[in-house]
């Protein structure tokens, strides 16, 4: 990985890497979407609310998903010093986070008619809301501490990082260790309690959001580097 330590060896990569991840995202994003919305037929239970999946589904994957990144990314910053490591938490931040409200909206929409509420303090929704109060909290100490750390992010901040991982497991597994009105694992090692006639386009959108989700962490790597190196052209100019 320290290959890709030069900030000019990673742009160089990077620059065509995000439209390669961008536009074939977008295209298996639309495509299951729209065949999510058009071509699967409601389910005999929840009727036309289950076409939330496409989208409740891939934002809770990628909520979790940009956690964990964080915390490789704060590994690789406390144990092997990678000087793009704390860049690289700092620009899974904001869309870990969005993902992770478009979760708790969503859930709270599909919830509504399913279960007759917005909102249950259950393990998975209320451990899913601590998430993106992680978010905010790791997105609010990366932001005070990105001028004094050169763009990136300080170790107290990748500490948090580290920390926070812990909520992943009990996300991942909460459905399991309490009883709740939230459904169990309905995809597992094991095979899937969703009904392939209803699955299928689940593939698309979960590629096609995770895909888009790495495009935009790359734009903000480039973003944050390009703001750094204004930053330290301009103090040049100011000692000059």
């Amino acid at each position: 990985m320290h290959r890709f330590a030069n900030p000019a060896r990673f742009l160089k990569i990077a620059r065509p890497l995000t439209g390669w991840l961008f536009w074939p995202g977008l295209l298996l994003l639309t495509a299951g979407a729209l065949c999510g919305l058009f071509v699967t037929p409601p389910d005999y239970l929840q009727g036309e609310t289950v076409r939330i999946l496409y989208i409740h589904v891939p934002a809770a994957w990628l909520g979790m998903g940009g956690w964990s990144g964080i915390a490789i990314a704060a590994i690789m910053q406390l144990v092997w010093r990678h000087p793009l490591a704390a860049i690289a938490g700092r620009a899974i931040a904001a869309p870990g986070a969005l993902f992770t409200a478009i979760c708790l909206i969503t859930g709270s929409i599909w919830g509504r008619p399913t279960w007759g509420t917005w909102w249950e303090w259950d393990g998975r929704m209320t451990s899913m809301l601590v998430l993106l109060f992680l978010y905010l909290g790791y997105m609010a100490l990366a932001n005070a501490s990105a001028r004094q750390a050169q763009g990136g992010v300080s170790p107290v901040t990748a500490i948090f990082g580290l920390v926070g991982a812990v909520n992943i497991p009990i996300i991942n597994r909460s459905v399991v260790w309490w009883n709740s009105l939230h459904q169990g694992p309905s995809i597992t090692m094991r095979g899937s309690s969703i009904d392939m006639t209803l699955l299928w386009p689940l593939g698309f959108t979960l590629a096609g959001f995770t895909l888009l989700f790495a495009a935009i962490v790359l734009m903000r790597m480039r973003t944050i580097l390009a703001q750094a190196k204004v930053e330290a052209r301009m103090q040049r100019m100011a000692r000059g």
